[in-house]
C-alpha cells in the first residue's frame, strides 16, 4: 500500500493561492523524481516472462561513416506548427501537478482501502473491477485530451508555454493511472478464486505512451528540479514532437495518432520486433531488442551504447505510432557541417534536421585550438539574435535546430564572424515497407 505524500497539507492550502485548478483539471499526476526516465521502465503486469529478441543478430555497425539514427515526424502535407520554446522554473504549473499527484494517489488508497475491507471475494473482485473499468475510461479521456491540445496548438490556439504544461500533466496523470493498475494487480492476486484480468496489461502499456523523456525533463525543469531548457516543439493536427539537450544528450519524443488504430487487433511481439527493425536497421544493429506488450500495443527498446530507443508498435497498422530516443551528443551523426573562416577564428556549424542538435565548433583559425568563453546567436528568419550560449573549454555550443533558414553568430568583441543562409538537413526518417 503506497505512502501518501508528506506535503499533502501544506499542497492542498498553497494550490488556491497560485491560482492553480482543481485536481480533476490537471489530472493525477506522479512525482518529479519519478518521471525522470525515457518512459515507465516497469513490465506489464502480466508481461511476458522473459523479453523477446530476435533470433539472428544484425550485423553491428562498425563505423562512424554508416551511423545514423532514423527518426519519426510530423506527416508531410497540411500545415505545421514549429517553435523553440524555454522551458523553465514555474510555481503555478508545477503546484498544479503535485495536487493533481495528491489527489491521485489518495483516490489509489481508497480503493485500496475499500477493496481490503470487503467482506468477500465476490465483493472484492467486483471492486477490483468497477476500478480497472474506471482506469480505462481514464485512459480514454486522456488520449481525447491530448489530441485535443495537439490539434489546438497546430491550429495556434494554446502558447508553447501552455501546450507543454497540458502534455506535462497528461503524462503525470498517465503514470498516476498506471501506478493504481500495479496496485490492483496487487489485489487481484491476493483475492481468492480471481486472477488479474488480461486487459490490465494492454491498458497498463496504452498508459506508457503518453509519458516520454522531453516531459520528464519539463517536469523536473517546471519545478526547478532540473535546469531550464529550450524545447523543440512541433504540432499537425495529428502529430507532436518535442526534443531537448539535457545531460549531454539529445532526447526527443514523437506521437503519431495517424499510425495508432486504437481499435487494431492483437499484434504479436515478433510482429512488432520485425516493424521496428524494418524501420529503424542502423539502430537495431547496435542491439537487439527487448519487447514487452499485451494484445494491441506492444512496446520495444533498443538500449544501446550511444543511447537508447523506445517504440510503442500498434496493433492494427503494425506500426511504430510512439518514439522516443535518448542519443549521446558526441554520438550523434546525423549532421552537415558548414565553415566560417575570418577574423583569427574558423567557426564550424553542424547542421542538423529540424529540432536536432546543432554544433557550433569554434577554433583558432592559425593553431587550430578550440575557443572558449566565446559567445554565440542565433538568428532565424527575420527574428531577433538570441544568444545560445558561450563556448565550452572544446570551443563547443549546442543548440536546437529551426525549421526554417537561420544565422550563426561568433561574437568576441571586435571579433565577429557570420554564418549565414544555414538550412536544416533533411530527417533521416524510418524506413517505409509496403
Amino acid at each position: 500500500m503506497r505512502a501518501l505524500p508528506v506535503a499533502v497539507a501544506v499542497l492542498l492550502l498553497l494550490a488556491p493561492v497560485v491560482g492553480t485548478g482543481p485536481p480533476t483539471a490537471a489530472g493525477s499526476p506522479a512525482s518529479v523524481g519519478a518521471a525522470d526516465s525515457i518512459g515507465s521502465s516497469s513490465s506489464p503486469a502480466t508481461a511476458s516472462p522473459a523479453p523477446a529478441r530476435l533470433s539472428t543478430p544484425l550485423p553491428r555497425q562498425t563505423t562512424d561513416e554508416n551511423r545514423t539514427f532514423r527518426t519519426l515526424s510530423v506527416p508531410d502535407g497540411g500545415p505545421v506548427r514549429t517553435e523553440t520554446t524555454t522551458y523553465s522554473a514555474n510555481l503555478g504549473p508545477s503546484l498544479g501537478v503535485a495536487v493533481g499527484e495528491t489527489s491521485g494517489a489518495m483516490e489509489t488508497e481508497t480503493i485500496v482501502q475499500r477493496v481490503e475491507a470487503a467482506e468477500t471475494s465476490e465483493d472484492r473482485q467486483r471492486l477490483i473491477v468497477d476500478a480497472l473499468d474506471r482506469v480505462e475510461r481514464d485512459e480514454a479521456s486522456l488520449h481525447d485530451r491530448q489530441r485535443a491540445a495537439i490539434s489546438a496548438y497546430a491550429s495556434g490556439d494554446l502558447s508553447n508555454r501552455e501546450f507543454v504544461d497540458e502534455l506535462v500533466r497528461v503524462a503525470a496523470a498517465a503514470r498516476e493511472y498506471d501506478s493504481r493498475l500495479e496496485a490492483l494487480d496487487s489485489l487481484a492476486d491476493e483475492t481468492s478464486g480471481f486472477s488479474t484480468p488480461a486487459r490490465l496489461a494492454e491498458l497498463q502499456v496504452r498508459l506508457q505512451v503518453y509519458e516520454g523523456p522531453v516531459r520528464a525533463h519539463a517536469l523536473a525543469a517546471g519545478g526547478g528540479d532540473a535546469s531550464g531548457a529550450d524545447i523543440h516543439v512541433q504540432s499537425s493536427e495529428d502529430a507532436l514532437v518535442l526534443a531537448t539537450i539535457a545531460d549531454g544528450q539529445y532526447v526527443r519524443e514523437v506521437f503519431r495518432l495517424d499510425r495508432w488504430d486504437r481499435s487494431g487487433g492483437s499484434i504479436s511481439t515478433d510482429a512488432a520486433i520485425n516493424a521496428v527493425s524494418d524501420a529503424y536497421p542502423e539502430t537495431v544493429s547496435l542491439r537487439q531488442p527487448d519487447a514487452f506488450g499485451a494484445g494491441a500495443i506492444q512496446r520495444i527498446t533498443v538500449p544501446h551504447e550511444f543511447g537508447l530507443l523506445r517504440t510503442f508498435v500498434s496493433g492494427g497498422t503494425t506500426r511504430v505510432f510512439v518514439e522516443h530516443q535518448r542519443i549521446d551528443l558526441d554520438a550523434f551523426d546525423d549532421t552537415e557541417p558548414v565553415t566560417e573562416a575570418g577574423d583569427g577564428f574558423d567557426v564550424t556549424v553542424d547542421r542538423s534536421y529540424a529540432g536536432g542538435p546543432v554544433t557550433v565548433t569554434v577554433r583558432d583559425e592559425e593553431s587550430g585550438d578550440p575557443v572558449s568563453d566565446v559567445t554565440v546567436t542565433k538568428r532565424v528568419g527575420d527574428a531577433d539574435s538570441r544568444s545560445i550560449g558561450d563556448t565550452n573549454e572544446d570551443g563547443v555550443v549546442r543548440t536546437l535546430s529551426p525549421a526554417d533558414t537561420y544565422r550563426i553568430t561568433v561574437v568576441d568583441e571586435p571579433r565577429v564572424v557570420v554564418v549565414d543562409g544555414l538550412e536544416p538537413i533533411a530527417t533521416p526518417a524510418p524506413v517505409e515497407t509496403e
